[in-house]
């Protein structure tokens, strides 16, 4: 056995290695020693004195330091061990030795604080004269070699690079990564042209990772992070990268665009194009095609000849007999005039429909100024024969005015807001800005959020707060409410509505003041820019109540809306629940709406065909190309249209009718 050979045989094997990154695998360098000893085969251990040449304290340290050394080469792991076979009982201790330390993973880099390991000979002087003695020896490249103090700290760093990577390739999906590039390349996201380049060098990496078919990945992950592209592995940690996160965690796209925008945008920056991806688009179209739903996009308004009988809950003469009006009753119902009221009897709307609407044959509502929420449509497919979008059976939706398929109230409860206290301030907007609702109260009173969810001194709380302390939201709403009216105290209380962050292009704002269910909407329909603030509304406490005082622009005169004039009574056409509770729905789906259709009331624009809560579950994977679909797939006006007032049995409203039976008289039905 020459010692020599196997010397020379590791030494030019480390020399092959030396040439790319070098690392080293989990295992001990005590465990390799005694695997060194252990694999010679039996009878090539002679006994020299004490310890034969190659079991030397020499050797010993040169295997704990750099035995368990290896590098990556195609894919697999290379250990100073796999040597060119030298014909020798040592072939053995090496093969034994590569595969100790092949049988770990890879723990770190290699770096050594020394230019070279082990020794290479020494001398011993017999009586027959000097003896060489040989060891392993190797000289280390440059590149591994530092100071022995900063070790510590540059092992750290590429351990925490490895773990960044390797959290970053498992989190981080392909559709992530498509659809941020997509957004960049149709310049959706702002200043997202800086980052594409960092994108695209994690996508080519990431495909790279996930071609390394049938290998340990960890050893791609370890090639990477020992790259020295800490902008590729620390991904997670950049700005692109929470989006991508976000992105791939499901969060919705608008939101998780807009908490990128947030850090990276100025507060009057204006998307140039909206939030939706051809990828996307292309799958919600292949999806609505698979279910044969294309046709039913198409949308028109409904008219009386499109219902069925059976869900009509009355009917005027009129509407029955398809009878010519007579022009002086039509001309002289639509004079604004203030109705006699002097006697008005109110019912709950089951009773009325239960014990009062089976005995009537003409019916006129009176429409109120704060009735101008309720305007509503009946809206039906162009194609008659296509099938149902929605989660009930028929093919027919509702919208009313401004497109807002239920009320704000509707929308705070669904937020978890409080809707029953005697009074509530709610504020509505459809953009990814942090508008705040703000309450000044007698005694220096201030509800806001930074006392959410804290009743103030007179009793008020703020229990809503989107796209601030609740985060960002689809349907951003805020509310304020006042359980009871005896704990206000008296004075002023003043409602204010401050932009607390400017993230988007989206203008106005809506609040609604419940007053002991009496309900005054204001709007605002101008952009509001950061920090700037709207006062809204005073209201006065008095021992005798709350008085509201609006400062937006309202007005309580007669006004004509939609072909009718408020303030006056309105023939009744016909009346029926909303369509997701006709016959045909079995037990209903959602919430139920009363609609009154009425004589000559026609939307004079055009009507959403439908809205996301409608749709059918196979849908909502494509929830943000759906509602882009929606609000394009508009109604073309029509002159005949079955259009009135609505109301949701989930919103405290009223309404006064004039209906006539075996005689006239005066109801308020209360929703």
């Amino acid at each position: 056995m020459n010692f020599n050979v196997f010397k020379q045989a590791v030494a030019t094997q480390f020399a092959k290695m030396a040439k790319s990154q070098l690392f080293v695998t989990a295992t001990t360098g005590d465990d390799l020693w005694a695997t060194y000893l252990a694999a010679f085969p039996e009878g090539t251990n002679p006994v020299y004195r004490e310890r034969t040449e190659h079991d030397c304290s020499c050797c010993k340290q040169f295997i704990r330091n750099i035995g368990n050394v290896v590098t990556i080469q195609d894919g697999k792991l290379v250990s100073i061990w796999d040597i060119v076979p030298t014909n020798s009982p040592y072939d053995l201790v090496a093969a034994a030795l590569s595969s100790a330390v092949k049988a770990h993973p890879i723990a770190n880099m290699y770096r050594h604080y020394e230019r070279s390991v082990g020794t290479d000979k020494n001398f011993e002087q017999l009586v027959t004269g000097q003896k060489a003695w040989e060891h392993f020896y190797v000289t280390l490249p440059a590149t591994v070699v530092m100071d022995k103090r900063s070790i510590p700290t540059k092992l750290g760093e590429y351990r925490e690079a490895h773990q960044m990577l390797t959290r970053a390739l498992a989190t981080i999906s392909d559709d992530a990564i498509d659809t941020v590039l997509e957004l960049i390349s149709q310049n959706s996201l702002y200043r997202g042209a800086e980052h594409k380049g960092l994108v695209t060098a994690f996508n080519d990496m990431r495909k790279k990772y996930l071609a390394f078919f049938g290998l340990p990945k960890d050893l791609f992950i370890w090639s990477v992070a020992a790259s020295g592209s800490s902008a590729v592995t620390g991904i997670r940690n950049s700005v692109i990268g929470t989006l991508l996160v976000d992105l791939s965690e499901g969060v919705p796209m608008e939101r998780a665009v807009a908490s990128f925008e947030a850090k990276v945008a100025p507060t009057n920056y204006k998307r140039p194009t909206a939030l939706v991806t051809k990828a996307m688009i292309e799958a919600a179209k292949k999806t609505v095609q698979d279910l044969g739903l294309l046709s039913a996009l198409e949308r028109r308004y409904a008219t009386i000849d499109d219902i069925k009988i059976g869900n009509i809950l009355f009917a005027s003469t009129n509407a029955r007999r398809t009878l010519v009006k007579d022009v002086f009753d039509d001309l002289s119902s639509k004079v604004a005039a203030k109705p006699n009221l002097d006697k008005v009897e109110e019912v709950s709307i089951d009773k009325f429909l239960a014990d009062i609407l089976p005995t009537i044959n003409h019916m006129e509502v009176l429409v109120e100024n704060r009735h101008m929420g309720n305007l509503v449509s009946l809206v039906a497919p162009a194609d008659p024969t296509a099938p149902s979008l929605f989660k009930w059976n028929n093919a027919f939706s509702w919208s009313y005015q401004g497109d807002m398929a239920d009320s704000i109230k509707e929308r705070v409860k669904q937020a978890g807001g409080n809707v029953t206290g005697e009074l509530c301030c709610r504020l509505a907007w459809d953009y990814s800005d942090d508008l705040d609702l703000h309450m000044y109260e007698p005694r220096s009173g201030h509800i806001f959020y930074a006392v959410r969810r804290r009743k103030s001194i007179h009793g008020g709380m703020l229990d809503v707060d989107a796209n601030g302390m609740d985060g960002l939201v689809e349907n951003p709403v805020e509310n304020i409410f006042y359980e009871k009216l005896s704990t206000m105290g008296s004075g002023e209380y003043t409602l204010w509505v401050n932009n607390f962050a400017r993230r988007s292009p989206g203008v106005g704002f809506e609040v609604e003041i419940d007053l002991l269910g009496q309900v005054t909407r204001l709007g605002y329909d101008k952009v509001i820019t950061s920090n700037e603030k709207i006062k809204v509304a005073t209201l006065t406490k008095t021992p005798a109540g709350v008085e509201v005082t609006p400062h937006l622009p309202s007005t309580q005169s007669s006004k004509s809306v939609w072909g009718v004039a408020t303030h006056t009574f309105v023939p009744v056409t016909v009346m029926m629940l909303s369509p997701n509770f006709w016959e045909d729905t079995g037990s209903g789906i959602g919430n139920k709406h009363y609609l009154f259709m009425l004589d000559g009331c026609q939307n004079d624009g055009s009507a959403r065909g439908f809205f996301n809560e409608f749709l059918k579950p196979e849908l909502d994977q494509h929830r943000k190309v759906i509602e882009m679909v929606g609000s394009r797939m508009k109604t073309e006006e029509a002159g005949r249209q079955l259009s009135g007032l609505g109301f949701s049995s989930t919103q405290r409203n009223s309404v006064t009718c004039r209906i006539t039976g075996s005689f006239t008289r005066n109801i308020t039905i209360n929703f």
